[in-house]
């Protein structure tokens, strides 16, 4: 196995989906990758790469147990991103968000060697719903949801591995060659984008945020300091944006004016997360986040233009809202 500058032989599950695309594209310009992947929606996300001798894609499921392993088991690490990620599909199918989010991560880390790492991407939803100040890597996780157990519950399997490093994501925002229309700040801009106005159901809700540039960046950070981390578990977000929908829509507004703001007691958001997080330990490190939330609102303006004609309504249902690989 080759660590810090050499090169490595990396699986990425889940690698064509939306976290999948931009880390795999990544770690491309130093290691060599194979990506695992159903397309489960038809993405042609990375076929710009095909000609990449470093670069290699195998189709298939990772519920497909006995194939997944004897690629597991060539490779020097695993990132394994493939899920069913987010509150409304985890809570239709909890079967398959269990068997996939949770039994597959169980698996792999069975059979992993000594010699093999690990980098895992859990969700810092896992927190839950917190009043009582700041929540750091050391508080206990409480997820208020089908998809945050399954998360955690996989995260804890991990932790059973010397070899893991554990990332607790904030809610990633960005442009992606695979893109997700149902992530916060890309939701939002979107919103006003077309509707030019945005109901919002409790509001003072908080969320932390990161740039998918930044999730990237991270991943080939932990490689290269692979034996100076592993065990270690590690929030991602920005330290600056701990911010409520209604800052956030605010936020958003400074670059699309002329839209508006609703409020309603009508409905409950099912998503109850709300934490203020710290991010100082991934801090501690020397790894910095490069992208502000500004950066992120202003670059995904430019990609909606592309991609999502402001006039037409029937491009909502273009893009699946709340699947791809894990956040």
């Amino acid at each position: 196995m080759v660590l810090g500058e050499r090169r490595m032989k990396i699986l990425i599950t889940g690698g064509a989906g939306y976290l999948g695309s931009v880390i795999t594209r990544s770690l491309l310009r130093k290691h060599e990758v194979i990506v695992y992947d159903n397309l489960m929606y038809n993405q042609t996300s990375l076929i710009d790469l095909c000609y990449k001798k470093n670069f290699t894609f195998e189709y298939g499921d990772v519920r497909e147990w006995k194939r997944l392993r004897k690629i597991v088991e060539s490779v020097d690490a695993v990132i394994p991103l493939a899920a069913l990620v987010g509150f409304p599909s985890c809570e239709k199918d909890k079967t398959l968000a269990t068997t996939t989010n949770t039994t597959q991560i169980k698996n792999i880390v069975d059979v992993l060697s000594d010699d093999q790492l690990i980098l895992f991407p859990n969700t810092n939803s896992g927190y839950g719903s917190r009043v009582d100040g700041m929540v750091d890597e050391t508080n206990k996780l409480t997820p208020i949801s089908h998809y945050g157990i399954t998360k955690c519950n996989a995260e804890n399997y991990v932790a059973e591995n010397s070899n893991g490093i554990i990332f607790r994501l904030a809610t990633v925002f960005g442009v992606s060659s695979r893109m997700r229309l149902d992530l916060l700040v890309n939701e939002f801009v979107y919103k006003l984008l077309t509707d030019r106005y945005i109901t919002l159901f409790e509001h003072e809700f908080v969320r932390n945020f990161i740039h998918i540039k930044d999730v990237s960046s991270v991943f080939e950070f932990m490689v290269d300091k692979y034996d100076e981390y592993k065990g270690e578990i590690f929030n991602i977000g920005l330290t600056e944006e701990n911010i409520n929908k209604k800052q956030l829509v605010e936020r958003i507004q400074e670059q699309i004016p002329n839209t508006s703001i609703t409020f309603s007691d009508y409905y409950e958001d099912p998503d109850k997360r709300n934490y203020i997080v710290s991010n100082e330990k991934i801090e501690s490190t020397g790894w910095k986040p490069k992208y502000k939330l500004q950066d992120g609102i202003s670059e995904l303006i430019e990609a909606y233009k592309m991609i999502v004609p402001q006039e037409s309504s029937h491009y909502r249902n273009s893009f699946p809202l709340s699947y791809g690989d894990s956040t």
